[in-house]
């Protein structure tokens, strides 16, 4: 075998590895045999703004300064509105596209949903999209609660802390962590603390030299279920998760990436090691099963309740990524990776689109789908149309056959989300 042939060789099996590089195209044949007749999305709330303020542990751990950033902590930033307000674009010019809804629609009431967790990121969040999507409907956001406290739909708490469920989520949490339990869950992460102590300077912080912490260790993980709480943990994985996720934000909003890693030279697989803590850190609190099934629970009623709204064609929920993990935990998603980002779970700003499609004879089917800008087009602000999309990636669900399409049978999906509630 030549060389060239071997090269050619592995550029096919590469292609066949990793499907999921490609983007879903509806062929016009496609097209021929379905009508889109609803879509529900839930998404992740846009770029925002560190949870903790710049002089809190944040600023302790490290010598550097953070990014000055457009908003209060924890709120939609400027980039973020922008970014989600061309995610709302994209969506018009598909469910155009789709003939599910006009060029400068106006809908009907009832027709379609704007429904926001009761905090300025994610009501801004709907805000934004919705303007992308509607841009002369004036859609007004629906939120149940005072600004800045949780909806009970998007909280994603535990209800039952009983010895019995305790026993079992710690059993599920631990076994990720391998033979190694708990003390396996901390060291998946240690080349990646490695990473992360070197782009904070650790050893040069406040925090150590005043005799506090160094290093993220190992071997400190732990886990609490408390009754009308989120899960919880503490130790290094906590705090590595939140330095984590203030380095991802600050590389998403700051233009020059030297500064961004605070004047560190970072390849792509670095950026993937500081952000993996985040997702490892979201699969523990929320991905075993007898967790996801109880912190997502209200979320998946309402999901249900929309699928078979009559009338409606449209939902827009807008939550966090704890929220689409969960959901997808409990709906058994199989194991997946998201290509062309750093964040490989729930990036910023995505959604998981559920869309409801009609055949010829009056069969309804679905199909699940992760929706997402690419980190490139969250850093330089791409323009997203049908001919430059964001990421659209295949969810498959254990246990349930899709179609030559790609499409499962909707009353398979609806006893699916019945057998979780």
């Amino acid at each position: 075998m030549s060389k060239a042939t071997k090269i050619i060789l592995c550029l096919v099996l590469l292609v066949v590895s990793f499907p999921a590089f490609a983007q879903i195209h509806r062929s016009d044949e496609f097209h021929e045999r379905y009508t889109l007749k609803q879509v529900v999305v839930l998404s992740r709330h846009n770029i925002r703004s560190p949870l903790s303020g710049r002089h809190s542990t944040l600023q302790r751990i490290t010598p550097h300064e953070w990014y000055h950033w457009s908003s209060a902590p924890g709120e939609l930033s400027l980039r973020g509105g922008a970014s989600e307000t061309m995610m709302g674009q994209y969506f018009r010019k598909w469910l155009v596209s789709e003939r599910l809804m006009q060029e400068n629609e106006i809908p009907d009431e009832g027709a379609m949903r704007f429904y926001a967790n009761s905090l300025q990121r994610t009501i801004a969040t709907a805000q934004y999209f919705s303007s992308g999507m509607l841009p002369v409907a004036n859609v007004r956001i629906e939120h149940h609660c005072a600004l800045g406290k949780m909806d009970s739909v998007f909280a994603p708490q535990i209800t039952d802390d009983g010895e019995d469920f305790k026993a079992l989520a710690k059993q599920q949490i631990t076994a990720m962590g391998g033979e190694k339990g708990m003390l396996g869950i901390g060291e998946k992460m240690a080349y990646n603390y490695k990473v992360l102590e070197h782009v904070l300077d650790m050893e040069q912080s406040a925090a150590c030299h005043d005799g506090d912490t160094c290093h993220f260790h190992t071997d400190d993980a732990h886990v609490y279920l408390v009754k009308n709480r989120e899960p919880g943990m503490g130790g290094s994985l906590r705090l590595a998760c939140q330095a984590a996720d203030a380095l991802v934000l600050q590389y998403y909003e700051e233009p020059d990436a030297m500064r961004a890693a605070f004047g560190h030279t970072l390849t792509w697989e670095d950026w993937e090691s500081i952000s993996a803590i985040k997702d490892w850190y979201g699969d523990v609190l929320f991905t075993a099963p007898a967790v996801a099934c109880q912190v997502a629970h209200p979320l998946l009623r309402t999901m249900l309740e929309e699928l078979k709204h009559d009338g409606r064609k449209f939902t827009f929920l807008c939550g966090h990524d704890s929220n689409i993990g969960s959901v997808l935990a409990a709906l058994e998603a199989e194991n997946y990776s998201l290509p062309k980002t750093i964040e490989k779970k729930t990036p910023i700003g995505c959604k998981l689109v559920i869309e409801k499609w009609e055949n010829a004879e009056g069969q309804l089917f679905v199909s699940l789908n992760l929706v997402y800008q690419s980190t490139e087009q969250l850093r330089q602000m791409t323009l997203l149309d049908l001919e430059n999309p964001p990421m659209v990636f295949p969810i498959r669900l254990k246990g349930l056959s899709a179609d030559a399409d790609g499409l499962y049978p909707y009353e398979a999906l609806v006893g699916r989300f019945v057998e979780k509630l």
